[in-house]
């Protein structure tokens, strides 16, 4: 069997490569059969046609079909044409499709092999997987805004190149009977098409049109039935009205007004409870954004790729002004574009119905706030009636329509690092491509941690990672949990052989984790948390030797049961070793520091001789902290990372209290981008082997008025402090490869900083691309460390 992989040189020739193998090459008198099975993204994505129609030009003979495997091919005709077929699977690849590796065996050939076919697909044990939605394409774009054609301006367009698919599929392999499509029956129009090889809808699965397809339906407050003529038409006007509606999507509803309505965004924030956490906001192209943020050139493939996620962007000057209430106080703005039609016809409708699709490069007025709709931290909404229950007292309106969604998947959000795109959460349009690991193994269910919680399931050397669950501090996002174990599972049709989770016993995730395990008669594995953010890198950049790693985030149950955060550790595939920690400050009140950076000021003052100035700095609550500071009572010790970041925005004033995670933090980093680079300043930290002090830092700060100043002089002190403390480290043990990993670096000063002074000092520097650094890829950690347990 030979087995060609799409990164060889082989596998997509040139012409010029090809001379002994011409285009148009004759008809031989040996025939001869092979079997291709084509792995990858292959199904769901054009790929049958696409075969059907190169074999049909290479005159060949025989099938192809879908499996639980991937695509199988058996072809039949000259060997010449058999190599130019093996050759363009992967050189003229579909869209959406990816080829990770074409292996071929001889057949016996058949004295009458007929046509070549597409047969129905063929059921059995899943080794494929599912392709992510992918946003609305080109020509489907140009038919929607066409007046002659039969699907102008219908909201649920899509063909073989774009539309719904994971968050549709219910098993696989990837069929319309398989999906949440099985309820409405094709046309007759849409089922010749469908059934047509040469259509570019051929097998695709959520096609539909006006007559056999999904409806929108327009809903009043409370849910209220209310009949309208354009359900388009009449939800923009309810927009520029100032009304908040509530729009079913892909993977889930929105909550949408006019961005550029600050009354309807002050609205928002105050009916959905969210005070000040950053909103991401719409608009037709990238030009429309131009006075707003900085787009470069990287980002903005990223925000127009078939993927289409939020990115966050810098913003530019008068920003905030224009967008009151938007994303206050915080360097970037989190932009996206449209990925469904019913986006696009919401913006085709505000700009009055332009002809015909030339409009969509030309910068317009209209910004639209996209926030998910999930009230007080429960899962997105995906149901009708769901919607209209959990969102009465936000929405004025609701878009709703009757193609079910079998998968809640939040929108994915990401940011540019040096131009690299850098993940914040990994969920539609990315969910559930497979990451490649170094080496295979056994079977893993990895449950992840309490925030930020995602599942991982391995198969082979491939690494499954479900959408973005969210913080399980609710039934319902415990539900969630539970629901994504179950689905994830179903449409990989895998069972796990061992199932991984957090060191915490007393997560919702590990507890269920022990359940799921003894359920199974399977071994239950605890992974320290920091070890397995180290790991989720590894297991991404396959690294397999021993490594330096550098992890900084806001908590984590160390392996002596205190809370860690800020850890240089050794890592050897499922063994670690702490090598040293950030020193230590007390957390008084315990977790309740982390909501009040107050605290954390407070709590330096004390560790710097200062606990006299805290009633002075903190009179509303001072005295009785000292006292509780002073005594050490309900004052855990730990060296987070997350809480240095609180204790120095507390003592700048930047922010007292967070009415979300990281929201002091991520202040500081804005305040540290407005005033502008400086140098680090040797004296104010002392690193030993085991230990970075940076309390020196804190003291500086206490003494300055100049917030900006001091959030710079924090970040630039910081990364000298770390480089210092990791070089050292790398040196002592002879390491070359050295992992960032944790929360802390989505901050992009940190992150390029830090990186920049490694990789001058001759280290290699490795970091999250396919998953988030922060709690978001610690699922894949956890399942490298039990495959090599």
């Amino acid at each position: 069997m030979r087995s060609w992989r799409r990164n060889s040189p082989r596998c997509a020739p040139t012409r010029a490569q090809r001379t002994d193998v011409p285009d148009a090459a004759p008809v031989q008198s040996t025939l001869v059969r092979e079997r291709l099975r084509v792995r990858g993204r292959v199904q769901g994505v054009g790929f049958r046609p696409f075969v059907y129609r190169v074999a049909r030009e290479l005159e060949l003979a025989g099938w192809v079909r879908n499996d639980a495997e991937g695509v199988l091919i058996e072809a039949q005709g000259a060997p010449a044409r058999l190599e130019l077929l093996a050759g363009r699977l992967v050189s003229e690849l579909p869209p959406l499709a990816w080829v990770e590796r074409i292996e071929r065996s001889p057949r016996e050939p058949e004295p009458e092999p007929g046509e070549f076919r597409i047969l129905a697909s063929a059921a059995g044990t899943a080794r494929t997987g599912v392709t992510p939605d992918a946003a609305t394409c080109p020509d489907c774009l140009a038919e929607l805004f066409n007046p002659a054609d039969r699907r102008y301006r219908y909201p649920f367009i899509n063909c073989t190149h774009c539309g719904p698919r994971y968050t549709i599929t219910r098993r696989i392999p990837y069929d319309r009977p398989n999906t949440v499509m099985a309820g409405f029956e094709l046309c007759s129009a849409c089922a010749a098409e469908y059934a047509d090889p040469a259509d570019r809808r051929f097998h695709a699965q959520p096609t539909a049109c006006p007559d056999c397809g999904p409806r929108l339906e327009w809903r009043a407050a409370q849910g209220v039935g209310e009949p309208v003529a354009d359900v388009i038409a009449h939800a923009v006007e309810r927009l520029r009205q100032g009304d908040i509606l509530a729009v079913k999507g892909l993977g889930g509803f929105h909550l949408v007004c006019d961005a550029r309505n600050g009354e309807a965004v002050a609205r928002l924030r105050e009916r959905k409870q969210r005070e000040e956490k950053p909103f991401a906001v719409m608009a037709a192209n990238t030009a429309s954004f131009a006075q707003l943020v900085a787009i470069g050139s990287e980002a903005e493939a990223l925000l127009s790729g078939i993927e289409r996620p939020i990115v966050l962007c810098p913003k530019r000057p008068g920003c905030d002004a224009a967008l009151a209430g938007v994303a206050p106080g915080v360097a970037a703005l989190g932009v996206m574009l449209p990925y469904t039609p019913l986006h696009w016809l919401l913006f085709h409708e505000a700009a009055g119905r332009p002809d015909p699709t030339g409009w969509m490069d030309t910068p317009g007025e209209t910004l639209l706030v996209m926030t998910s709709a999930n009230p007080g931290g429960e899962p997105l909404v995906i149901d009708n009636d769901e919607a209209i229950a959990r969102l009465a007292a936000i929405a004025d309106g609701f878009v709703l329509h009757d193609r079910p969604i079998e998968v809640r998947c939040d929108d994915s959000v990401l940011r540019m690092d040096s131009g690299a795109p850098t993940f914040v959460r990994r969920a539609r349009g990315f969910t559930p491509r497979a990451i490649k690991l170094p080496a295979g193994g056994s079977a893993v269910l990895a449950l992840g941690g309490a925030l930020k919680n995602t599942v991982c399931l391995t198969r082979g050397d491939e690494a499954f990672i479900a959408q973005h669950v969210g913080d399980l501090d609710n039934p319902a996002a415990c539900g969630f949990l539970e629901d994504t174990v179950a689905h994830l599972s179903s449409i990989l049709e895998v069972v796990p052989e061992r199932i991984a989770c957090d060191l915490h016993p007393d997560f919702f995730s590990s507890r269920l984790a022990a359940r799921l395990a003894a359920e199974a008669g399977i071994d239950c594995i605890p992974v320290q948390h920091h070890h397995a953010h180290i790991a989720a890198v590894a297991a991404e950049r396959g690294l397999t030797g021993p490594l330096l790693g550098l992890a900084l985030d806001g908590v984590g149950l160390g392996s002596d049961r205190t809370p860690w955060g800020g850890e240089l550790l050794l890592v050897e595939g499922a063994r670690f070793s702490r090598a040293g920690h950030l020193r230590t400050l007390p957390l008084p009140g315990g977790d309740r520091a982390a909501r009040e950076p107050w605290r954390m000021a407070a709590a330096a003052l004390h560790r710097l001789g200062l606990g006299d100035a805290i009633e002075r700095r903190f009179p509303h609550v001072g005295a009785p902290l000292a006292e509780m500071l002073s005594r050490g009572i309900n004052c855990p010790e730990t060296g987070s990372a997350g809480r240095w970041f609180d204790a120095a925005a507390g003592l700048l004033g930047v922010r007292e209290t967070c009415s979300f995670e990281g929201q002091a933090a991520m202040l500081l980093e804005g305040l540290a981008e407005q005033y502008g680079p400086v140098d680090g300043d040797r004296t104010l930290y002392a690193v030993s082997e085991a230990e970075l002090d940076l309390l020196p830092l804190l003291g500086r700060l206490a003494e300055t008025d100049d917030a900006p100043f001091g959030a710079a002089l924090f970040h630039a002190t910081l990364i000298e402090g770390l480089a210092e403390w990791v070089r050292a480290a790398a040196e002592v043990r002879g390491l070359n490869n050295v992992v960032l990993a944790g929360g802390c670096f989505l901050n992009s000063i940190l992150s390029r900083g830090l990186r920049e002074r490694l990789e001058r000092a001759g280290l290699h520097v490795h970091q999250a691309h396919e998953l988030p650094p922060n709690d978001g890829g610690i699922s894949l950690g956890q399942a490298w460390v039990a495959m090599q347990a």
